[in-house]
């Protein structure tokens, strides 16, 4: 959530921004709501003042100057309690209006959308094939380590099943990520897979984005619905709260399966592992100060870059345009891995900055020692990384002209081999 105090004193700052990202904003509606609750706050302060005094001296009044004083006194309770069903219709309705902005882009965050996404580098190269390349459903079905006829068969399209080395392929990947986090000095978590609508409202994804989850029960704010993905639940872990401020930043990860409708159509070079509606990831959260923010961002993308770099994946570090970022953030980059059969690059970690934006939603701070004051948190997320893509990737990008597919270094210990064979 905005800072309404911004709004309320550079509001063409904050349009300007949202500009980046919205086609059109018009932050009048609040404007004028800010200043209408306000208003009615004052004047229900005075008449609680004079309630009080009148209240104070009635005893020295004589039968008939009291009396009219109880009338008066009368009236102003009234017009008190109608002050505050005024004030308490407007905060719900700006409440609404502000849940519905997004996120102001970072100052050096392009406007646009895809089409401004900038390459910031790239690391490896293209594999080259001197023997005629398989995709990744080719492999997978030759070396008998997906099964996508029986998972469609569990449980619909967009499902699957790994099956012998491929399922101890998938475990080597989410081990070797836990393995590399907690070196990293990452606090491992297992959060719920069923959450409550504070933590999507928390998040940034309720309300506007409530019908992209798998909901389960309950409406409204007893909604319960299952995780899109571990930052969902992490996020939560300290709302409304107030940490220690030597206890910053507070460093997170979590493994989980993530469960997406993935909206919309599936387009032929999209099948298999590549979009689906459950898949394994492991998220990484910092809870930062804001002087914190900016190196505990760079620190993330450095984590994911180098798991990617010690696969041996070839893959490229993408800062996203206003518009191609989430609506919770103020700055995202993508890690893309290179996906040979599809002649194209598919995304596998996000690394995003939202500033104040989330512990604004979910009440989230810390009291700065040098002054006892209480500021709100700064929270950021990264997958690292989403098995889904990445498996796909280590198939194309490290199989043989036999048909075999080598297993990254990193992995052999867990897979218990180095190759892959028919």
């Amino acid at each position: 959530m905005l800072d309404i105090n911004l709004i309320r004193t550079d509001a063409e700052k904050v349009r300007k921004a949202l500009l980046k990202r919205m086609d059109s904003v018009d932050l009048g509606p609040i404007v004028s709501l800010d200043k209408r609750r306000r208003e009615l706050l004052t004047e229900s302060e005075s008449l609680k003042m004079r309630k009080n005094a009148a209240s104070a001296g009635v005893k020295k009044l004589g039968k008939d100057e009291q009396q009219a004083v109880f009338s008066e006194m009368k009236e102003i309770a009234a017009r008190i309690k109608a002050i505050d069903a005024e004030v308490a219709a407007a905060e719900a309705q700006l409440s609404a209006l502000m849940a519905g902005l997004p996120n102001m882009p970072a100052d050096d965050v392009v406007a646009g959308g895809k089409e401004n996404n900038a390459v910031v580098r790239e690391w490896g190269k293209k594999p080259e094939f001197g023997f005629a390349a398989k995709g990744h459903l080719e492999l997978s079905k030759d070396l008998g380590l997906i099964d996508y006829e029986r998972g469609a068969k569990l449980g619909g399209a967009g499902f699957w099943i790994y099956r012998d080395l491929g399922a101890r392929l998938e475990w080597a990947l989410l081990n070797f990520f836990v393995e590399t986090h907690l070196s990293a000095g990452y606090s491992f978590t297992l959060p719920p897979h069923i959450l409550n609508y504070e933590c999507g409202y928390t998040a940034g994804q309720f309300p506007k984005f409530r019908e992209d989850v798998f909901l389960l029960a309950g409406t409204g704010d007893k909604t319960q619905f299952l995780l899109p993905t571990a930052e969902t639940a992490l996020i939560s872990l300290h709302r409304d709260e107030i940490l220690k401020e030597d206890e910053l930043p507070r460093k997170y990860f979590a493994y989980t399966p993530c469960y997406r409708k993935e909206a919309g159509g599936y387009g032929a070079n999209e099948r298999g592992m590549i979009r689906g509606h459950q898949f394994n990831k492991v998220e990484l959260i910092q809870f930062a100060k804001p002087e914190q923010s900016a190196a505990a961002f760079d620190e993330m993308v450095g984590q994911v870059e180098g798991v990617m770099r010690k696969l041996g994946l070839h893959y490229r570090l993408v800062k996203l345009a206003a518009q191609d970022c989430s609506a919770s953030m103020a700055r995202t980059y993508d890690i893309e891995v290179w996906i040979p059969s599809m002649n194209s690059y598919k995304e596998v970690s996000s690394v995003s900055n939202a500033h104040d934006y989330q512990a604004r939603r979910g009440a989230m701070r810390f009291k700065r020692a040098a002054t006892g004051k209480n500021e709100f948190l700064h929270t950021l997320n990264g997958s690292c990384l989403a098995t889904s893509r990445l498996f796909p990737a280590i198939l194309e990008q490290f199989q043989q002209a036999d048909g075999s597919v080598l297993v990254p270094e990193p992995l052999r210990k867990y897979v218990g081999t180095d190759k892959i064979t028919i």
